[in-house]
């Protein structure tokens, strides 16, 4: 048994959560029943990492801030940019593809039990009121634009105190990263606990009526981190950025695909950016705040079934109106992240735009639920992918300037 744990260990993480994901593959097929009791694992592995990543977020960046020397580097100004301008053009993605493979709906019952936000001043107006959230309710629900706030006030006021006192936190933070390490070392039991469940309770027949919708969605995604993303990593960079571009949706679009949470991702992007030999100063920043307001896959969602309800009903789009709904579709999804039902809930309002009825859009919102099992997991997969492909890419473009050579590593 010593042995087998020992190959068992030797084996990649990747190539450990592959053997989990298929192992949960066949249980689902085989025998759903006898398994059920596994379920439990992947409910355990996300609940773990969800419980550490706002305490690990709110130590690391008040070390990172609190030891900050004057005239120190990062590269936060460059990845805001990238998140921002990403985003913006997935949105603008989804639009034209819309525009070339037009989907039409089958509308179903509406949704009553979920409230969507009203216009993009609540929307912002939540993103903001975030900031001053008080910080013991930040931690307790992991609200990430309230841990950073406060992390970066405290980090920026012990820059005076005692180096002893700094140290302490530093060594809290270390020893945090190291419980991160331990739980991502589960992450192939996890997610084998996790596909069992999805295949189990949904099942594949239910998706097929919505084949042409899954279509466009997903493939909007694929050219978004296949394509778009590479282009914006290549022009930073000047060297061939798949390398870099693979990497990040191996170690970190895997688990967010089946964990389905970018909160419960951020440890795995942490260990993602520290394992690239990224400066943690900006990445103990960076990946939280891309897990708030990097929502490329969130942006495709929107525009996408947005866009299939007004071709459902007929209504005419000019390319101008088409480009409004970039802007704003962008915009939300970076304001709204925090709420319940993710971009889902988004739908209604950018509908506002083409004078759609409120029950209507919550007849499409009802479609993305059907569709979510699919549709979230690879969104969450772009999304947090995308927030450690764009840290990473502004520090590697600085390393270039500086005549750094970047080896990106391929275990």
């Amino acid at each position: 048994m010593s042995d087998l744990l020992k190959k068992w260990n030797q084996l990649s993480l990747v190539k450990r959560i592959i053997i989990g994901l298929i192992v949960g593959i066949v249980l689902a097929v085989t025998i759903p029943k006898v398994a059920q009791p596994i379920v439990i694992l992947g409910s355990l592995f996300v609940g773990a990492l969800k419980s550490v990543a706002p305490i690990l977020v709110f130590f690391l960046v008040m070390a990172a801030i609190s030891q900050h020397k004057s005239g120190q580097k990062t590269n936060m100004k460059s990845v805001l940019i990238l998140y921002l301008l990403g985003t913006f053009l997935a949105g603008l993605v989804a639009v034209v593809a819309s525009f070339m493979f037009p989907v039409t709906l089958k509308l179903v019952a509406g949704v009553d039990s979920i409230a969507p936000p009203e216009g993009v001043v609540e929307v912002l107006k939540k993103l903001f009121m975030n900031i001053v959230d008080n910080p013991v309710h930040a931690l307790a629900n992991a609200n990430y634009i309230g841990i950073l706030t406060w992390g970066l006030l405290l980090g920026l006021a012990l820059k005076k105190a005692p180096e002893t006192t700094k140290t302490m936190i530093v060594n809290a933070s270390e020893a945090l990263s190291q419980i991160v390490k331990w739980v991502i070392n589960l992450a192939p039991l996890g997610i084998m606990g996790l596909v069992f469940n999805t295949i189990a309770t949904n099942g594949i027949e239910s998706l097929m009526d919505y084949f042409h919708l899954l279509l466009v969605l997903v493939g909007c995604m694929a050219f978004v981190a296949l394509v778009i993303n590479p282009i914006m990593a290549f022009v930073m960079m000047r060297q061939n950025p798949y390398p870099l571009v693979f990497k990040c949706l191996k170690d970190s679009g895997i688990t967010a695909f089946f964990t389905r949470s970018s909160a419960a991702n951020i440890p795995v992007n942490m260990n993602l950016c520290e394992e690239l030999g990224l400066d943690k100063d900006t990445y103990s920043v960076s990946i939280p705040l891309g897990a708030t307001i990097n929502m490329a896959g969130a942006a495709i969602t929107i525009s996408v079934l947005t866009l299939a309800a007004v071709n459902t009903l007929g209504i005419h789009v000019d390319m101008g109106t088409a480009l409004i709904l970039s802007v704003l579709s962008a915009v939300s999804a970076c304001g709204a992240s925090g709420v319940a039902g993710g971009s889902l809930l988004l739908i209604p309002l950018a509908c506002s735009l083409f004078g759609i009825p409120n029950d209507v859009a919550m007849q499409v919102v009802g479609v993305g639920f059907i569709i979510g099992v699919i549709q979230d997991s690879c969104e969450t997969g772009l999304n947090s992918s995308t927030d450690a492909l764009f840290t990473a890419v502004s520090e590697f473009a600085e390393w270039r300037k500086e005549g750094k050579k970047i080896v990106i590593s391929k275990k």
